[in-house]
């Protein structure tokens, strides 16, 4: 049986992703002023391309060594893992997804996963030859029964920072036998966050703090040190004021909370701002117009599917977020 390592970090993130699936999952993004816009949600795969060379084998984050004899059928069973697969130019192979895998490559197939919430039966109706799974994936029962079916299920730590990109698609790559192609979107990502930032005045970082919302569940929290959101708001040229200021991952939003970070700018998902009804509902929750950030009506944004997923895609985000701290580079 696969013992699955905790993590308190990816705790969190699970628990949003979990509340993420209680409400729809639509294909616009909301500005600050409340107007709404179709979002560009798709991959960029590799124009080079590569048939895996199998077997492989690996040693996952388990500590299991496993061989892939083939992968032809492949279900990744997080949204992350989903996108580096699709970017590694593998997409057509894959026959399935979670919920949480949102870009326009992958809306079609069919959904197995949401989260923690596992469909062993439809995994297995569509016959894969490899499953890719998180440490926080599950139910563990819901595994066990893949395993028993033998098929191989590799198994990787989440995405916890920008610093985990690298490693996350270096260790996808080698399981699906294409690690040529996993080196080459490694070059590519990093020089994708090295480049966000270029020509932009970070002399004076503002105080970012990151609120996880969602109004129709009466969700409403604060990331704090172990949010997993500290170096995607630093590598924009901001820091964290929910890490500096408070103990563990995500914790109530209160007034108190608030006043403790301080914020200059609060950073919420789109989806998040649309739950709450905008910048105007924001400004209603508790301490949120106390702060400098409320008293600015600083509110920065981005798209819930690729936010904290620190893939190939995270140039992107740290370039957003940057215009939105900054203003755009000159």
């Amino acid at each position: 049986m696969r013992h699955r390592r905790t993590h308190r970090a990816a705790a969190a993130l699970l628990t949003a992703t979990a509340l993420l699936t209680l409400t729809a999952c639509g294909g616009t993004r909301t500005d600050p002023g409340g107007s709404t816009e179709p979002a560009v949600d798709r991959v960029e795969p590799l124009t080079d391309t590569a048939a895996p060379a199998l077997p492989a084998t690996v040693t996952d984050a388990t500590g299991a060594t496993i061989t892939i004899d083939a992968a032809d059928a492949i279900v990744p069973l997080s949204g992350s893992l989903s996108e580096i697969v699709f970017t590694l130019g593998l997409g057509d192979r894959v026959v399935a997804r979670d919920i949480t895998a949102t870009f326009e490559q992958a809306a079609d197939l069919p959904v197995v996963s949401h989260g923690h919430d596992i469909s062993a039966e439809g995994v297995l109706s569509l016959q894969p030859d490899l499953v890719l799974a998180e440490t926080s994936s599950g139910p563990q029962t819901a595994l066990d029964q893949i395993t028993a079916a033998g098929v191989p299920i590799v198994v990787f730590d989440p995405a916890d920072g920008i610093a985990s990109a690298a490693t996350r698609i270096a260790a996808v790559a080698a399981a699906l036998g294409v690690t040529d192609l996993g080196t080459q979107l490694i070059e590519r990502t990093e020089a994708g966050i090295a480049a966000a930032t270029e020509g932009m005045d970070l002399s004076d970082p503002p105080r970012v703090a990151f609120l996880y919302l969602r109004g129709s569940a009466s969700v409403y929290m604060i990331g704090a040190r172990d949010s997993g959101a500290t170096s995607l708001i630093e590598a924009a040229g901001g820091i964290d004021a929910g890490a500096e200021a408070l103990e563990g991952d995500f914790l109530e939003l209160t007034p108190e909370a608030l006043a403790a970070a301080a914020p200059d700018v609060i950073l919420v998902m789109d989806k998040g701002l649309e739950s709450v009804g905008g910048v105007e509902g924001l400004l209603e929750i508790p301490g949120v117009a106390q702060t400098p950030a409320g008293e600015q009506e600083r509110i920065a944004h981005l798209p819930d599917g690729i936010m904290l997923n620190y893939g190939p895609r995270t140039g992107d985000v740290v370039a957003d977020l940057a215009a939105q701290l900054h203003g755009p580079a000159e």
